[in-house]
């Protein structure tokens, strides 16, 4: 095309490139609407202004960087292309600016790429490697320069060679793959778990020329994951996952026993096919902008068997997140003996016309209370199972991010601490309401008891109630457990607590009780002489007589659901009679509660142990002496080895009491200390120490239990020689333990 051809307006706007057509004395001739539109002029304004009004100095001979000027007066680098003819000169101007931002967006990905954390690698369609970034070099081991040109066969085992050859067929026919986990080889040979994000590399064409591959370990979160399948297989109920759209996505061995499906048959079967009566219509409800489990418990119902059976159950309904989005967790509980125990005690009630119907059915009722007792406490560590696998996962998670908060982590964490403790008080509670937990008797100051126990009594109850104490001097001592009574008190503020939501007073009163044979006449069981009484009295909404003759029933409670479980006052009769005392309630609606505790007084000579509220000892460390720690559950024998060897002590680790009496024989040295579970399979921890003492005289011994009543108290009390540390411990509470033994005043 010659210069006068492109004089022709409609050729010229036809290019969508910007063309400007300079006459031999310097001055635009004509320019296109893109010239125009990439200077900012109207359509005809160019024609008759001086080149270099819109490109600064001379124009390249053939091509090159120019800037151009824009009519708002700024500057437009661009790239001129110049043709000089015998009229004229043709000048193509191209905008610079759209190359310089794909060059910085390229940057910038590079540099994302760069500095991920996650292994990100590129290949061609056949697997060989095109880049290998930092993230790939500390997941597998390989620098880049080793693996850039090599085949991705370098980290695939031969067992997940199909894996390989099925993303390259998938990706080559344009998909995309997410969460795609497979296994791959480090460097150093070890073996791991990642899960793939895979995309296609296209060119400028849209032709697919290689694949993309994001990869993140998943070793951790899949070992997590065996150990959550092993709770639920290990759960004694029916536990099944449910999808939005109600369809079983999980479930464990329990309910394969339950329904008599298998899992495959259960896997996608809609949950209503297990669940014939009593579930909700809707589980999934809309709630902030997405879909949430409606969480429900102890929900009655009837389910059928793959054989066409009903039978009764209990549902609990709840949610959980996973990486595939939320999952609604059904949990099913077959209720059918519990049924026929209620069925037989009403059949009993009907027929109590003689001694030996009214027998059968008090045994009823105490199978029922065994029932209730499961069920109470199957409830409440339920909850605190749910707490610690969930903030569990959550600790997991945050850990294997890209940029973990450890902030988040430890408040995580500090949750999952939270929940065992009050595990530990749970199972205390309990243990003190059936009389099992190896009590410690002592001599002891009363009023010392609720001075150290009085903040913590302060923090419970809150600000809105007052607290007053009005301690005697005159106060025996008495013999009693100091954990204990602390629990006492705990829970006679917390039960005036909750009978002051709008505020109030408690006072707790002490002082010197004579009871002559008058006075214990109105206290069953109580013999005469001098006591110590305590008073707990609050100004809250008191009790009718109906409920003062049943408060010190196991389960019995006036508290709404979820608020109580009617084990706190029984918990205060069980450890004041087991301390030989008394316990009464004096109370009307509407004017207060008054509890009054009687404990003998003791003559026993000798200063009070004073007791402390429960607090951490301060930890003592060891100089290179041998312990021996004998547990046969490997998570908490581990746990005591790693507490003991960083503080210094040589520990040795066995399983079982044969285990130890073999590491003992063959250990060359002193061993200087036993620390054994009490309750193991083969040999008991007592008969462990008996045979190890008869061998060296010289070793200590120091237990450690949850409940080892049976095997080294008397009467609930500690044999004499017996030292024992209760399970759940702490650091401190082991390290001060052992230290004590191996000092001699254990």
């Amino acid at each position: 095309m010659d210069l006068d051809e492109l004089q022709s307006g409609a050729v010229l706007d036809a290019v969508p490139e910007a063309i400007i057509v300079v006459g031999a004395g310097g001055h635009i001739r004509l320019a296109n609407e893109a010239a125009a539109e990439l200077l900012g002029y109207p359509a005809d304004a160019l024609a008759g202004q001086p080149v270099g009004s819109v490109v600064r100095g001379d124009l390249p001979e053939r091509t090159g960087e120019v800037i151009a000027r824009r009519s708002d007066g700024s500057d437009l680098p661009a790239e001129a292309s110049v043709r000089r003819t015998d009229t004229g000169t043709v000048v193509v101007l191209h905008d610079l600016r759209a190359r310089g931002e794909r060059d910085q967006t390229q940057a910038l990905l590079a540099s994302i790429v760069a500095s991920s954390h996650d292994a990100i690698v590129s290949t061609t369609l056949d697997g060989r490697i095109l880049s290998w970034n930092h993230g790939a070099e500390i997941l597998y081991g390989y620098p880049a320069e080793e693996t850039v040109g090599r085949s991705t066969e370098l980290i695939i085992p031969d067992d997940r060679r199909n894996d390989e050859r099925e993303i390259i067929t998938l990706v080559s026919q344009g998909a995309r793959l997410e969460r795609f986990r497979t296994r791959r080889i480090r460097r150093d040979g070890t073996v791991i778990s990642v899960s793939l994000a895979v995309s296609p590399l296209t060119d400028a064409a849209g032709r697919i020329i290689g694949i993309a591959k994001t990869a993140r370990d998943f070793s951790e979160r899949e070992r997590a994951e065996a150990r959550f399948q092993a709770v639920l297989e290990a759960a004694p109920d029916a536990i099944v996952g449910v999808d939005q759209a109600g369809d079983i996505v999980l479930a464990n061995e329990q309910t394969e026993r339950l329904f008599g499906y298998t899992k495959h048959e259960l896997s996608g079967r809609p949950v209503r096919h297990l669940v014939a009566e009593g579930l909700p219509e809707h589980i999934w409800q809309v709630r902030g902008g997405g879909m949430v489990v409606a969480s429900r418990s102890e929900l009655p119902g009837l389910a059928r068997r793959k054989d066409g059976g009903t039978f009764p159950v209990e549902m609990t309904i709840s949610g959980l997140d996973t990486e595939d989005g939320p999952v609604g967790c059904l949990v099913i509980r077959d209720v059918t003996e519990r049924r026929h125990a209620q069925a037989e005690q009403e059949r009993l009630r009907a027929e109590a016309e003689s001694e030996r119907l009214e027998a059968r059915m008090h045994r009823t009722q105490r199978l029922e209370s065994l029932g209730q007792l499961a069920g109470g406490v199957a409830h409440d560590f339920n909850n605190l199972l749910a707490v610690i696998l969930n903030y569990g996962t959550f600790v997991i998670e945050e850990a294997q991010a890209p940029a973990p908060d450890v902030p988040a982590i430890g408040r995580d964490a500090e949750q999952i601490v939270r929940a065992a403790r009050r595990g530990s008080e749970l199972t205390h509670q309990l243990l003190a309401f059936a009389r099992r937990e190896v009590i410690r008797p002592r001599v002891l100051d009363l009023n010392q008891v609720i001075r150290d126990v009085e903040q913590m009594l302060r923090r419970s109850i809150g600000e809105h109630i007052a607290l007053d104490t009005e301690l005697s001097d005159q106060l025996p001592l008495v013999v009693a457990d100091p954990g204990q009574i602390e629990q006492v008190l705990v829970n006679l503020a917390v039960n005036a607590r909750d009978a002051m939501p709008s505020g109030g007073h408690l006072t707790i009163a002490t002082g010197a009780v004579e009871v002559d044979n008058d006075h214990g006449a109105n206290r069953p069981g109580l013999e005469p002489g001098r006591y110590a009484r305590v008073r707990v009295s609050d100004t809250g909404s008191g009790m009718s007589r109906e409920v003062i003759d049943r408060a010190f029933e196991p389960f019995y409670t006036t508290k709404r659901s979820g608020e109580g479980t009617g084990l706190g006052l029984a918990t205060v009769y069980g450890v004041v009679t087991q301390a030989r005392g008394s316990v009464q309630i004096y109370s009307e609606p509407g004017l207060g509660t008054t509890i009054s505790i009687l404990l003998p007084a003791t003559d026993a000579a000798g200063a009070p142990d004073r007791a402390t509220a429960p607090q951490a000892e301060r930890a003592a460390s060891g100089a290179g002496e041998t312990i021996l720690v004998v547990e046969d559950e490997p998570a908490l024998r581990d746990l005591a080895c790693r507490i003991l060897d960083s503080a210094g002590y040589r520990v040795l680790a066995a399983e079982s009491g044969a285990a130890a009496l073999e590491l003992a024989a063959a250990h060359p040295g002193q061993i200087e200390l036993l620390l054994t579970d009490v309750i193991m399979p083969g040999i008991l921890g007592k008969e462990l120490a008996e045979r190890l003492q008869a061998a060296d005289p010289r070793i200590r011994v120091l237990f450690m239990s949850g409940y080892a009543q049976p095997i080294l108290a008397s009467r609930g009390t500690l044999d004499a020689g017996v030292t024992l540390i209760e399970k759940p411990f702490g650091k401190a509470e082991l390290l001060a333990a052992v230290r004590q033994q191996l000092a001699g005043s254990g």
